[in-house]
């Protein structure tokens, strides 16, 4: 139930930045916007403001932005969606996936900023409660010196030696303050990973405000190209496809919170950042076949007929409905084997 709530925490972040992004572009360039919502289906709460109806839906997937001059919906309001120039209709559009790279951006510079980095040293930052650790007398602050009479370079060099050693007793130098310390342990096989863990983290050092910025900017265009980078390899046949559903994603989450606040941070991140991507994908029901209609209205200089339009739209939502399904069972079948 805990990775559930974290999970749908997750979701409802992504979604409000998203049509966040396409509300705030609308009202910059003074569309009408009769109806703001989080989630899909009959609503559970509304609340009027303005012009705007606000509303939180009973099924916490998706949202919308319900604008004058859309679908037939008061096509003569000067205010109107379909009233404002093709550059304006496209920056709404883009908004929303344009909204989803900042997210990630801050998500990254808050992690920089108040969580920091994890030091390469070897000193211990963290001990688990009723771990191996703990139970060997390990305490935060320890500088790991030797395991098994092998120097330990850094902290990559003590997870390494430990992970491979699950079930085996190793020994220890420490560093205490001016006092070194032999302590023995046994690293536990953990149920996920498979591999040999004793319960300690590394300290943690936080960035400045500027070095958060750059670091924060590096993150984001590094996992954006990797995505677009494993995109192309996918669909030239270079790599495996790997897909997950909102079951797999669920239990991505609840892994990601296991292991502290910075991994479902990042992992929030880099969620966000994959829903802007794949949101710009010309596939009809999604916001990049927008963007590919309007490019078309500014080319030849005249709209599309809304009646095909809205019917692409249409057939490609059923397709992705269909796609999530199948995405899903499979997701079903690598849980439950």
């Amino acid at each position: 139930m805990f990775t559930l709530l974290i999970a749908l925490a997750v979701f409802a972040v992504l979604i409000l930045a998203h049509e966040l992004g396409h509300f705030l572009v609308a009202k910059l360039v003074g569309i009408k916007v009769l109806e703001f919502s989080l989630g899909m289906g009959p609503a559970v709460w509304q609340r009027r403001k303005g012009e705007t109806l606000y509303s939180i839906r009973a099924i916490p997937i998706g949202g919308f932005n319900r604008m004058a001059g859309t679908e037939g919906e008061e096509e003569d309001d000067p205010r109107g969606f379909n009233k404002k120039t093709v550059a304006q209709r496209m920056a709404v559009i883009g908004a929303g996936s344009g909204m989803n790279f900042v997210l990630a951006f801050v998500l990254f510079l808050v992690i920089f900023m108040v969580l920091g980095l994890p030091s390469t040293e070897p000193i211990v930052g963290h001990v688990s409660p009723n771990s191996p650790a703990e139970m060997a007398g390990i305490q935060p602050g320890d500088r790991i010196l030797m395991v098994d009479q092998t120097e330990v370079g850094g902290w990559s060099d003590l997870v390494q030696k430990i992970y491979s050693s699950p079930g085996i007793k190793l020994d220890l130098k420490l560093l205490r303050g001016s006092q070194v310390l032999d302590v023995q342990v046994v690293p536990r096989v953990d149920d996920q990973t498979q591999v040999g863990m004793i319960g300690i983290g590394p300290r943690w050092v936080r960035q400045g405000f500027w070095d958060s910025i750059v670091l924060g900017v590096k993150e984001t265009v590094q996992i954006t190209s990797i995505f677009i980078v494993s995109i192309v390899q996918m669909i030239t046949g270079k790599a495996e496809p790997e897909l997950a559903g909102p079951v797999g994603i669920v239990q991505m989450v609840g892994q990601a919170a296991r292991y502290g606040m910075f991994n479902l941070l990042s992992f929030t991140g880099i969620l966000s950042l994959n829903l802007a991507i794949i949101n710009l994908f010309p596939i009809p029901a999604l916001d990049g076949s927008r963007l590919v209609f309007l490019g078309i209205e500014g080319i030849s200089g005249r709209p599309i007929d809304r009646r095909k339009e809205n019917l692409i739209h249409l057939i490609g939502f059923a397709l992705l409905i269909v796609l999530m399904v199948i995405i899903t069972y499979q997701d079903l079948l690598k849980i439950f084997g």
